[in-house]
């Protein structure tokens, strides 16, 4: 006998809504999780989880569900508010800016920013910063942030300018095969249609923006705002006042920063040094 599927409830949230519509939908075309499995390509095991909410919804399973099913964008928009629902409420108007940026321009000192991170490398950020954790809680985060990285290949796609200090290629998360396939992620970055991304090495010496990282947008409206990040807090900034004076550091910085070319060849002999 098979065991009793789990009662779910869809009032609790976005993502259990999300995971109830896809069993009522599943159900009512006759379809077990693993026939399911085969038209979307997902593991009958994920696939349990996603109905049961034990797990954050991978950013492409909402449209090959709305496929499957032909439920005209449904489950399109349920994933849009559950993307929501993993991030703390403070980020929440800073995920609805960033969605809105045309120009996202960005410096960190110490980590790659999440947005052209790669998995390997977020897992590991993620097992560094809390070790307790367990790992299905890591993957949701991981989930979580891959899925961010969807706003980079819209279309139109945001222009996206990146300074990065040296200790961010220098300082090694995951070991060398994780860090040499982020270089490689930031080398195919350096210099495209929608992308720029500047090293600032050591030999600059202090500057404004040392101690913490700085994100700069331009909205679809044309307004500007600016959100600074520590270890664990963050501000937003969307009064001209704010903004302005952290445009001209970073403007600053980007004049000193290596150009695109050289920044190449020095990813390239960071990758070449990796053991």
């Amino acid at each position: 006998m098979a065991p009793r599927a789990r009662e779910l409830t869809p009032d609790r949230s976005a993502r259990h809504l999300f995971g109830s519509e896809m069993r009522r939908l599943r159900e009512q075309a006759g379809m077990s999780l693993e026939s399911l499995a085969g038209v979307v390509r997902y593991a009958k095991s994920s696939l349990a989880r996603y109905e049961t909410a034990d797990a954050m919804i991978p950013p492409d399973l909402a449209e090959r569900l709305d496929a499957a099913f032909g439920t005209d964008g449904l489950f399109v928009k349920l994933y849009g508010l559950a993307r929501n629902e993993i991030h703390p409420d403070q980020f929440r108007r800073l995920m609805e800016l960033e969605r809105r940026a045309r120009l996202i321009q960005q410096y960190t000192g110490q980590l790659v920013p999440g947005l052209v991170q790669t998995e390997a490398y977020a897992r590991a950020l993620f097992e560094i910063h809390n070790p307790k954790a367990r790992q299905d809680e890591i993957e949701e985060l991981v989930t979580a942030r891959m899925s961010r990285q969807a706003l980079l290949l819209a279309d139109p796609a945001p222009d996206l300018f990146l300074i990065l200090d040296e200790a961010v290629l220098r300082r090694s998360f995951g070991g060398p095969a994780v860090m040499r396939a982020q270089l490689a992620r930031l080398l195919d970055l350096t210099l495209t249609p929608t992308s720029v991304v500047q090293v600032l090495p050591f030999e600059h010496g202090g500057h404004a923006l040392a101690g913490g990282s700085l994100r700069l947008m331009t909205l679809d409206n044309g307004a500007q705002v600016a959100y600074e990040e520590s270890i664990a807090t963050g501000t937003l900034m969307e009064d001209p006042a704010a903004v302005t004076p952290r445009l001209r550091s970073y403007d600053l910085l980007r004049a000193c920063a290596l150009s695109p070319k050289d920044t190449a060849a020095f990813i390239r002999s960071t990758m070449e040094a990796l053991p």
